[in-house]
C-alpha cells in the first residue's frame, strides 16, 4: 500500500484548564472515528460537547486540576488536514490523493501540539474505540512521552468482524453513483445515499440488541413514512436510524470517512514489534485502564481483557475495568453512571 506525504498540515484541537509550572499535568484526548475536537463546552464554546458530562471543573477529568487536551485527528473533516482539505501545492482538493491514513500517523501529528506548548511529558493519553488505538499508538510510538494510559473500548487490532462490517460500510459509499470516485462536490451534496446506509450500519454495531429491545421493542412509529412502493417506515428503531442517518450525512466527508475507517482496520499494535509482547517491552508506562463493554460487539469484551492481560508484564499498574452496560460499544457515551465513577478512580 502506497505511503506519502503532506505538507503543511493543520491539526485543529481544544483545550480546557491550565498548564502548570512544571508542565506535568497535560491530559490527551483522542476521538472516536466521527467526533470534532469539541469534547466539552468552554468560555469560547458554550455549545455542549461529546463527552461534557466527563470533563470539567470537578468531573472524573477535572480542569482545575489537568490541562485537558483533545484532538481533531488528522483526516478528519473538523478542522485537521484531511481528504476534504486543500492541498497546498496544487491548490485542489486533496480527495483521493490523500495519502493512505493510519492510526499512527494520527498519533503523531499530535505531538506537534504538544510541542507548540512545551509539554514534554503527559500525565495521561487516553481514547474511546478509534482514539482508543490512537492512544495506544502513541504510547508505543512516543513511550518518552506518557507514562499512564487509558483504553476504553477498543484494542490492539481490529477483527475480521469488525473489519467485514467497516468495509462494507465503505462499499456503500463508493457504490453510491454520486461518490464520483471520490470527486464529487464539497458543498452538502455527494454520496449521501451511501453515507446514510453507512451511517445506519454503523449505529446499528454501535448499540446491542438488548438496548433496542428495552428501548424499541416492536412499537411502531409514530411519524411513519408512506411510500409508493409499500415499505416506508413502520417501526420506530427505523425511525431512529433514519433521523441520525440524516444528521450525520450533512456534517461529515465521505472521503474523511472512508480514510478514517480503513485507518482502523490498518491498526495493529503488534507491528511495532513483530507480537504485542514485543511491542509492549518498548512502553514506559507506570499505570494503564482498559475498559471494556460486555455488550460490545464491534470491540469484543475478550480484546479488552487481551490488551489488559498483554499490559500486565510490562506495566506496573494494570487495572481491567469490565462493564455490564447494554448500550454496546457506545456506552462510555451514554452510561456515566458506570463510567464517570471509573475515570474519577483512575484520575
Amino acid at each position: 500500500m502506497k505511503r506519502g506525504e503532506i505538507s503543511q498540515p493543520t491539526l485543529a484541537y481544544e483545550s480546557w484548564g491550565s498548564l502548570n509550572p512544571g508542565k506535568d499535568n497535560a491530559v490527551l484526548i483522542f476521538t472516536g472515528l466521527s467526533p470534532s475536537a469539541h469534547a466539552a463546552s468552554s468560555p469560547l464554546d458554550r455549545a455542549t460537547g461529546w463527552w461534557e458530562d466527563m470533563l470539567g471543573p470537578a468531573k472524573p477529568i477535572d480542569t482545575n486540576r489537568y490541562f485537558v487536551v483533545c484532538v481533531n485527528s488528522l483526516g478528519s473533516c473538523f478542522g485537521s488536514t484531511g481528504p476534504a482539505s486543500i492541498n497546498p501545492v496544487t491548490g485542489e482538493h486533496y480527495r483521493l490523493t490523500f495519502p493512505v491514513l493510519t492510526v499512527e500517523d494520527i498519533a503523531t501529528a499530535a505531538t506537534h501540539i504538544l510541542d507548540a506548548h512545551g509539554i514534554d511529558t503527559l500525565h495521561t493519553v487516553l481514547g474511546s474505540s478509534m482514539g482508543g488505538m490512537t492512544a495506544l499508538a502513541f504510547a508505543l510510538l512516543h513511550p518518552e512521552r506518557c507514562t499512564r494510559l487509558v483504553s476504553i473500548s477498543s484494542a490492539a487490532r481490529s477483527l475480521p468482524f469488525s473489519i467485514a462490517l467497516r468495509s462494507l460500510q465503505r462499499e456503500m459509499i463508493r457504490n453510491d453513483d454520486a461518490w464520483e470516485n471520490g470527486n464529487y462536490p464539497l458543498n452538502g451534496n455527494g454520496p449521501i445515499s451511501g453515507m446514510r446506509l453507512a451511517r445506519k450500519l454503523g449505529m446499528i454495531t454501535y448499540r446491542s440488541a438488548a438496548e433496542w429491545a428495552e428501548r424499541f421493542g416492536r412499537e411502531r412509529a409514530t411519524d411513519r413514512q408512506a411510500a409508493e412502493h409499500g415499505f416506508g417506515i413502520d417501526f420506530e428503531v427505523e425511525s431512529y436510524l433514519e433521523s441520525h442517518a440524516n444528521r450525520f450525512i450533512g456534517s461529515f466527508d465521505a472521503n474523511c470517512y472512508l480514510y478514517l475507517s480503513r485507518a482502523m482496520d490498518l491498526f495493529d499494535a503488534a507491528d511495532q514489534g513483530g507480537s504485542l509482547q514485543a511491542s509492549f517491552a518498548q512502553l514506559r508506562l507506570k499505570a494503564a485502564m482498559i475498559i471494556g463493554v460486555e455488550s460490545d460487539f464491534l470491540f469484543p469484551i475478550h480484546q479488552q481483557e487481551e490488551l489488559a492481560m498483554a499490559l500486565q508484564d510490562h506495566v506496573e499498574q494494570v487495572t481491567f475495568k469490565r462493564m455490564a452496560s447494554i448500550q454496546g460499544h457506545d456506552s462510555f457515551l451514554v452510561d456515566m453512571d458506570r463510567f464517570r465513577p471509573a475515570l474519577s478512580e483512575f484520575f
